[in-house]
């Protein structure tokens, strides 16, 4: 016979609206008759009510693991577990997802088999970090979960002060504006920093983000400490006939309200005969016009990716958004991937050497200056190392003769190469 349900007539208001509510999804589980975790479902429904009520949180932290990890568990504990015995432990497993979100039905059937076995039945396709979140499981069977995903290939994800668990589009497997390989960046970052993501031992959590696109599906630029982002160099490319077909389809008026108006500096104009001109020397690179007018546009030939350093969200002094360090790198040959490599460490022991507790890397940068910490981490001054497109140059105009010297015999060496 199973457990006794608890009233709730505040969560059964969630349910009232137009949208799906998650609410309904846990009375599902709270319905599956004769599973292991009906009752713990159940009782999740009467804390999660008693909440609302109270409005106050009644959940705590702790320490859990698994043998050989420091991290990767989120530990839950009930402080109404009286009330609530059967979601006293109520532990999330965060589980490092494949590059790109790859799954095949087999395996989504085989993660939801274990959970029924060993969990709540409860699944988050992801969290914020990026990770498959298995939510509820009781100190006892937090092992057991883990042993059964580990025997399918997964590995636990990240969690506390620790270099945490990389997100990736799904880039060129389906995207045509693919301009990098973001899968293999990910898995090059991941593999290289897995201790640090398994054994936290730094001031705060350190996130690798990549994007294959300016379009950053992965919200890089403002939630990751190390932003990689896929662009081009060179002239985007255009398509005149398709330019003219989408013209004789839509319209002038159409075009000119919906892609030129909304051109960020003005770099697109039509000319008289319904081709487009483009000023290629000041795109940004926003990636309106391509999304709108797909056939017509896409990016250029040369192409690389963007490193941005500092993103996150809301802590100790606001929003922050990534300052660019590496304007352009290639990446065709393993050296270069190697120096991406290479850069995210030499990044992560500064951060680990001169951030303070609790203290993300952006927030580190704002307060030792940026000029110190691109000295810190032995790059070269670029004027493009910016946080802010076309309004803040972080370049010392006290001796900006000898850094644009350095800058230019830079560049004269890149072509002559």
């Amino acid at each position: 016979m199973s457990k006794q349900k608890h009233e709730t007539p505040m969560l059964d208001q969630l349910e009232s609206g137009p949208w799906p509510s998650f609410i309904t999804g846990i009375k599902r589980l709270a319905n599956d008759e004769g599973k292991t975790y009906q009752d713990t479902m159940i009782d999740l429904l009467g804390q999660l009510e008693h909440s609302y009520q109270t409005r106050k949180g009644y959940w705590k932290g702790g320490t859990i693991s698994v043998m050989g990890y420091g991290g990767g568990i989120i530990p839950r504990f009930s402080e109404v577990g009286d009330k609530y015995p059967a979601s006293r432990e109520f532990h999330t497993l965060r589980i490092m997802p494949p590059a790109g979100m790859h799954y095949d039905t087999k395996i989504m059937r085989e993660m939801c088999d274990v959970w029924e076995k060993h969990g709540s039945g409860l699944i988050a396709f992801h969290g914020q970090s990026g990770d498959i979140m298995f939510q509820g499981a009781r100190s006892d069977k937090v092992q057991d979960a883990f042993d059964e995903f580990n025997k399918m290939g997964f590995d636990l994800g990240g969690a506390g002060p620790a270099v945490r668990t990389g997100m990736s589009c799904v880039g060129a497997a389906r995207c045509e504006q693919s301009c990098a390989n973001e899968q293999k960046i990910l898995r090059l970052l991941v593999n290289e920093f897995l201790d640090d993501m398994h054994r936290p031992a730094l001031p705060y959590k350190f996130k690798f983000k990549v994007s294959g696109c300016p379009n950053d599906c992965m919200n890089s630029i403002e939630r990751a400490d190390f932003s990689v982002i896929g662009t081009w160099r060179d002239d985007m490319k255009v398509d005149q006939d398709a330019v003219k077909a989408f013209i004789a389809e839509k319209g002038q008026k159409y075009v000119i309200d919906n892609v030129i108006t909304r051109c960020p500096t003005q770099a697109l104009s039509l000319n008289d005969d319904d081709t487009l001109a483009v000023d290629n020397r000041n795109c940004v690179r926003c990636m309106h016009c391509i999304n709108v007018m797909t056939k017509a546009l896409s990016p250029g030939d040369d192409k690389g990716v963007t490193i941005l350093i500092g993103g996150k969200r809301t802590l100790k002094i606001g929003d922050l958004m990534g300052t660019v360090v590496v304007p352009f790198m290639k990446l065709e040959t393993e050296e270069e991937y190697e120096k991406i490599v290479e850069l995210a460490g030499d990044i992560i022991d500064f951060f680990a050497e001169n951030a303070l507790e609790h203290e993300r890397t952006g927030e580190m940068i704002e307060r030792i200056g940026l000029a110190n910490f691109i000295e810190g981490i032995g790059l070269e001054v670029d004027p493009n190392m910016i946080a802010e497109p076309r309004q803040c140059s972080y370049v010392n105009t006290g001796n900006w003769d000898e850094e644009a010297q350095k800058w230019f015999d830079r560049k004269a060496e890149e072509r002559a190469a």
